[in-house]
C-alpha cells in the first residue's frame, strides 16, 4: 500500500509499505479521508518523532474484520479515533480520560495518511464509530476536531450570556465559535487575516475583529487561544475580566510569561485541553448527525494522497484554506 512518510513540512514522501495484518479483536480500515491537522503542521513538535506516517483525523469502510470481532462487520464506513482510555487507571476513574497515559501513547498503524490501517483491539472497542447514513466521509474526519472543541468548553464550563473571546479564526477557532454559539455564549473572534475574520462572521461571531489594526479593548470571561501565535498570549492575559478563565486550545512553541500580579490579584484561571475522551466523540458525533455544525463549510480543499505536500502547505502557511482534506484512496 502507498504512504506519506514525514520528515519535515516541505517533505513528504510517498512511500510502499505492506498492508498491515489485523490480529485477534482488531480491524482493518481502508481510508476513506484524513484531515491535516494543525498540530500535523507544529514543525518544533512533529519532528522530534519524524520520519513517521501522521494522519489521525480519518473515516474509512472495515475492509477486514478479526473473527472474534462482533459488533463491526466488512463493508460499514467508521470513524475511528487514534488515541482511546484504558478506562481503568486513576485519572480514568476520575473522569478525566485525556489525562491517560493509554491515551497519550496509543495509535493505530501506521497513520492517517495511507491507504489502510489496522485498528487495535483497545481502539476497536473503545474508539471505533459507526458513520451514520447522513454524514460522509469527509465529515466523519472532523469528529475528532469538533470533540476537542467540545471537551474544551465543557471543561471551562460556557454558559448563556458569558462573552467568550477568541483568538484564531483558523478551523478550531471556527469550531469554537460554533461551539459557544450554541452554548448561548456571547463571541467576539479575531485574526490578522481578511478570508478568516469574514469566516468568522459567516460561522456565528458576533462581532469580529482584525487584530493587526486594531487594540483589544475588550474585557471577556472567556478567553479561548486558539492560534500558536506567542503575543495572543498576552492578548488573552489583557483581554481576561476578574474571575475570568484563559483557555489555551492552541499553544505557542515558547514558554508563556504569566502577569502574577494580575493573575493573582483577578483571581484568573488559566488551563489547557488536550484531545477527547469517548463521550466527548460521541456528543461530536451526534452534533454532526444534527447538522448542528457547519462542518461542510469548513472543508475547502479536498486532495489526493500524491498531493499532501501542497496540502501540507496549504495548512502551514494558511490564505484562503482552511479544512484540507486528504484521499488516501486517490493517489494521482
Amino acid at each position: 500500500m502507498k504512504v506519506a512518510v514525514y520528515y519535515n513540512n516541505n517533505d513528504l514522501r510517498l512511500e510502499e509499505r505492506p498492508k498491515p495484518k489485523i490480529g485477534k479483536g482488531e480491524i482493518l480500515v481502508k481510508v476513506k479521508a484524513s484531515g491535516i491537522c494543525g498540530t500535523d503542521v507544529m514543525e518544533w513538535y512533529r519532528i522530534k518523532k519524524a520520519p513517521r506516517v501522521l494522519g489521525h483525523e480519518i473515516s474509512g469502510e472495515i475492509v477486514e474484520v478479526s473473527s472474534d470481532v462482533k459488533n463491526f462487520k466488512v463493508g460499514q464506513r467508521v470513524f475511528v479515533s487514534h488515541h482511546v482510555p484504558c478506562n481503568n487507571c486513576k485519572y480514568c476513574l476520575e473522569g478525566n480520560h485525556t489525562a491517560c497515559e493509554t491515551l497519550h501513547t496509543g495509535n493505530f498503524d501506521p497513520g492517517g495518511f495511507s491507504q489502510f490501517v489496522r485498528v487495535p483491539k483497545i481502539n476497536v472497542e473503545n474508539g471505533t464509530y459507526v458513520l451514520p447514513d447522513n454524514v460522509s466521509y469527509e465529515e466523519g474526519s472532523m469528529v475528532e476536531p469538533l470533540a476537542c472543541v467540545t471537551r474544551a468548553q465543557k471543561m471551562i464550563d460556557v454558559k448563556p450570556n458569558h462573552k467568550v473571546l477568541i483568538l484564531g479564526s483558523g478551523v478550531s477557532g471556527l469550531l469554537n465559535i460554533q461551539v459557544a454559539k450554541l452554548r448561548g455564549a456571547y463571541v467576539i473572534a479575531t485574526d490578522i487575516n481578511d478570508y478568516r475574520l469574514n469566516k468568522a462572521k459567516e460561522f456565528g461571531a458576533d462581532k469580529v475583529i482584525d487584530a493587526k489594526k486594531h487594540d483589544l479593548d475588550i474585557k471577556a470571561d472567556m478567553v479561548i487561544v486558539c492560534t500558536g501565535a506567542l503575543q495572543a498570549a498576552g492578548q488573552a492575559f489583557n483581554c481576561i475580566d476578574k474571575k475570568g478563565t484563559i483557555l489555551f486550545f492552541a499553544i505557542p512553541n515558547k514558554n508563556i510569561e504569566v502577569p502574577s500580579l494580575d493573575f493573582w490579584r483577578n483571581e484568573i484561571t488559566i488551563t489547557s485541553s488536550y484531545g477527547a475522551a469517548p463521550n466527548d466523540l460521541e456528543e461530536s458525533l451526534k452534533l454532526i448527525q444534527a447538522k448542528k455544525m457547519n462542518i461542510k463549510g469548513l472543508i475547502t480543499h479536498k486532495l489526493d494522497l500524491g498531493d499532501i505536500g501542497k496540502g501540507f502547505k496549504l495548512v502551514a502557511e494558511p490564505k484562503d484554506s482552511l479544512k484540507v482534506i486528504i484521499n488516501p484512496d486517490r493517489i494521482e
